[in-house]
């Protein structure tokens, strides 16, 4: 099978696994590596990149800015339907695996590339995600997953393949987790995370203070949003990636976004996980602020019954199918009136709503006062109730008659 292969794109970052997998893709398959890797916010160095990618053995090396992209295109739409796994985790992997992987697809169909490969192990979500959109956009290509095939189990392996290889990978001491970051949050697992009674040490901590290092004086905050999408802080209209960077600056610096949960991976096991999303957290809880008086009741409940399935559908990987299609047309629609300001307090830790206002707002002071109004006459609700409760009288009577029997 390998020599079918002639031109492999790979999804590249330039840490010991990638750079093992370019090398080990070359020698398993006789082909041409072209390393790929998407500027996400991810803070990490990519001057040398290109550089380590050539001196390993690729071909060809793109490294392509996609932040502003990443914010628009896929986070703001998960924002705009409240998308939140397990009631818990804002996504900030897994809205980001189906832009890489998306882009992966356009290099290789623009390189004349015939597979496609990524450095996502054989127990985790990413393989699923990833997988899953080179499928949806490109029925015929060739997934090669090294973590399935090849005989490595450890890191010392790939070490070892390395140091023979001559392939340059830094020798620093490795951290006892493993962590992902991009413009939406980092997230940290394995390692000493596996214990799920283990607390995680401060230093670990990248995005954000603890709260009891934050200030002692609150941050007040203004964002406003024009069709469920936030488009500026303060009266300051930003770019999306620039607005999310902003805010995580800010809420970081207050102590907010830091989440530690256990969750149901796709693949049928729990995965102990921390994450720290700061802005993402002060955008989902200005979004609901601004939904509050946006949107109609049963429009809104009947959107917040959809969040968990267009939550699962983006941690399970499918950004790309007909069904997410289907309910993000449906959100963009309970979206046109989203429009508005939301006024926030940051302290210590916590994120909390000081007052929101809209030109599109359905909440009316004449109408929800206890005074005098004129659209409401309190006497209807006496018939409002009897109608309501009819059911609950039937069978109240007909076990009272049941007895009687």
């Amino acid at each position: 099978m390998s020599n079918k292969v002639k031109k492999v794109v790979l999804a590249y970052s330039g840490g010991l696994d990638t750079s093992v997998i370019l090398k080990w893709l070359m020698e398993t398959y006789d082909c041409e590596v072209i390393a790929f890797a998407a500027d996400l916010g991810q803070g990490e160095e990519l001057t040398t990149l290109e550089e380590k990618a050539k001196e390993t053995g690729a071909s060809k090396v793109y490294i392509e800015d996609l932040r502003e992209e990443f914010v628009r295109d896929f986070i703001f739409p998960a924002l705009q339907a409240n998308a939140i796994y397990e009631a818990t985790y804002l996504l900030g992997t897994s809205v980001a695996r189906p832009l890489i992987a998306k882009r992966q697809i356009e290099i290789a169909h623009q390189e004349g590339a015939d597979a496609v490969a990524h450095g996502a192990t054989g127990k985790g979500n990413d393989q699923v995600r990833f997988e899953l959109t080179y499928l949806s956009l490109d029925p015929n290509i060739r997934v090669i997953a090294p973590w399935r095939q090849w005989s490595f189990r450890s890191r010392s392996d790939l070490i070892a393949y390395a140091k023979d290889r001559g392939i340059p990978v830094p020798v620093t001491k490795e951290k006892p987790y493993s962590s992902d970051r991009n413009l939406l949050h980092i997230s940290f697992e394995g390692g000493i995370l596996e214990d799920p009674w283990a607390e995680p040490p401060e230093d670990m901590f990248v995005m954000s203070v603890s709260p009891e290092a934050a200030p002692d004086t609150p941050r007040n905050l203004m964002i406003s949003f024009e069709s469920g999408v936030p488009v500026a802080i303060d009266r300051k209209r930003l770019s999306p990636a620039a607005l999310l960077e902003t805010l995580n600056r800010i809420a970081g610096e207050n102590g907010i976004g830091r989440v530690d949960m256990v969750e149901n991976r796709y693949v049928g096991i729990k995965s102990r996980g921390v994450y720290e999303t700061p802005g993402g957290t002060v955008l989902h809880i200005a979004h609901r602020a601004m939904e509050s008086i946006t949107l109609d009741r049963e429009v809104m409940h009947l959107k917040d019954a959809l969040m968990p399935k267009i939550a699962e559908l983006i941690y399970y990987g499918y950004w790309f199918a007909p069904e997410m299609e289907v309910l993000r047309k449906a959100v963009e629609e309970t979206q046109r009136n989203v429009t508005g300001d939301v006024r926030l307090k940051l302290y210590k830790g916590n994120c909390m709503v000081m007052g929101r206002r809209s030109p599109y707002s359905l909440y009316s002071e004449d109408f929800a006062t206890f005074e005098a109004d004129r659209v409401y006459r309190q006497s209807d609700a006496e018939g409002f109730i009897r109608l309501n409760a009819l059911r609950l009288r039937i069978r109240r009577m007909m076990e009272e008659k049941g007895h009687r029997g």
